[in-house]
């Protein structure tokens, strides 16, 4: 199921643009962002559906989806050469914000276990603090791992999973599958993202280094 540039496991990079490309600034008004945007203004209809209309099914899907569609804008910048600056700091921010906000809906309506919920959620807050940090002390870009990309796909695929799995309109077959996907999906998730959280505390270190030395070489 956020962060000002900071490590987006789901996308191309940590504390900057990916896969080692430079390209030119496309501005504000480009397609990703626009993506990007819409992605950020289905976050209070997925709350709605969850808590107002009890939907649990549909807020699920849409969770789903939305998680599923993450590599859409950074496919489309790349593709079409329109990374922007904002779009670097847009893109994670949403990301984890939706990370956040669907994980902690589902904790409260009790569609996951506690332990599993605050792992994921007290990581994506802490990982946030490291890189906002990195940045304020002027860290250079920090690539993203396997590992942390692997992990956020299997938990952006868990989480939906047990949502749906706590509707009762669902019949219990139904609702046994999708937890049993749901667990498939979330053990090896968080040991992918554990592996990565650990990994990005060195390489944040070594991101801070090498930002002050290039900026001490530009002075």
């Amino acid at each position: 199921m956020p962060e000002v540039n900071g490590p987006d496991d789901a996308g191309t990079a940590v504390t900057g643009g990916g896969d080692g490309e430079d390209l030119v600034d496309a501005g504000l008004w480009t397609v990703p962002n626009l993506i990007t945007l819409v992605r950020l203004l289905c976050i209070p209809l997925f709350l709605w559906l969850l808590f107002v209309q009890e939907a649990q099914a549909a807020a699920a899907i849409l969770l789903a989806l939305l998680g599923a569609t993450d590599w859409v804008d950074g496919y489309v910048a790349r593709r079409f050469g329109q990374v922007s600056t904002v779009g670097k700091m847009f893109d994670p921010t949403v990301d984890r914000l939706l990370l956040i906000v669907g994980v902690g809906s589902i904790i409260i309506v009790g569609a996951v276990p506690l332990w599993l919920g605050l792992i994921v959620v007290i990581r994506e807050i802490v990982l946030s603090i490291w890189v906002v940090s990195l940045l304020a002390l002027g860290g250079a870009r920090m690539d993203v791992t396997m590992a942390g990309k692997t992990g956020t796909f299997l938990m952006m695929a868990a989480f939906p999973a047990f949502l749906m799995a706590s509707d009762e309109r669902l019949s219990e077959g139904i609702r046994n599958v999708l937890e049993l996907v749901a667990w498939g999906c979330a053990i090896p998730g968080l040991v992918f993202s554990m592996v990565a959280f650990v990994g990005y505390f060195p390489m944040g270190i070594e991101s801070l280094r090498r930002g002050r030395a290039a900026a001490a070489s530009a002075s």
